[in-house]
């Protein structure tokens, strides 16, 4: 008797501990998915900006239709993106196509702000100067929450790749969680906007 109470106990405990390490990574997972959400907040603020500011060049940058539909087309392609990511934050997949489209579209917003500087009347626009502080600012929030997100994903890796939790997440289905990072150099300068 005393010897199925002690392996009872045992296996309350081991119970008890497994609950524990999968409450954890639950915890860690919906960290980073939140953390996404940020991202996705800010990154759809983006999106809605660049219709307004493309528009604004529109009449005063009447030769540059490729230029306007290449920044509207990456617009939409990263915009989709984002939706994807955000459907399953941390999917490997999905966040190495939006730094594809992320990349795309800072290639595109590039192109046109230097385009924007052969225009000094659109430059002096105050509503072009509004939008592009907007941007500016949106950016900011973006690699702050980008920042956040890792930071987030990091801590949940970590954790799911520890001992024992490791026993306890390939089994449970924690599989690991993919960083929002850049890894084109050229990728990494953010577009510069001046006015």
């Amino acid at each position: 008797m005393w010897i199925a109470i002690g392996i009872l106990a045992v296996l309350l405990i081991l119970i008890i501990f497994i609950v524990g390490i999968y409450n954890k990574l639950v915890a860690f997972r919906n960290r980073y998915k939140n953390a996404f959400a940020q991202i996705d907040v800010q990154l759809k603020r983006r999106y809605d900006l660049i219709p307004n500011l493309v528009e604004t060049a529109k009449a005063y940058m009447s030769h540059e239709r490729d230029t306007l539909e290449a920044v509207i087309a990456a617009r939409n392609q990263a915009s989709t993106a984002s939706q994807k990511a955000a459907a399953n934050p941390g999917d490997p997949g999905s966040m190495q196509a939006l730094v594809g489209a992320e990349a795309l579209l800072g290639g595109a917003m590039s192109k046109l702000l230097v385009t924007v500087e052969r225009y000094p009347d659109l430059k002096a626009n105050q509503t072009m100067g509004q939008l592009m502080e907007e941007l500016t600012s949106t950016e900011n929030k973006v690699s702050f929450a980008r920042q956040a997100y890792n930071d987030s994903v990091t801590t949940y890796n970590t954790a799911r790749e520890t001992f024992p939790n490791v026993l306890v997440a390939g089994p449970f289905g924690f599989g690991a969680a993919a960083l929002f990072e850049i890894t084109n150099q050229t990728e990494r300068e953010a577009p510069k906007v001046a006015f």
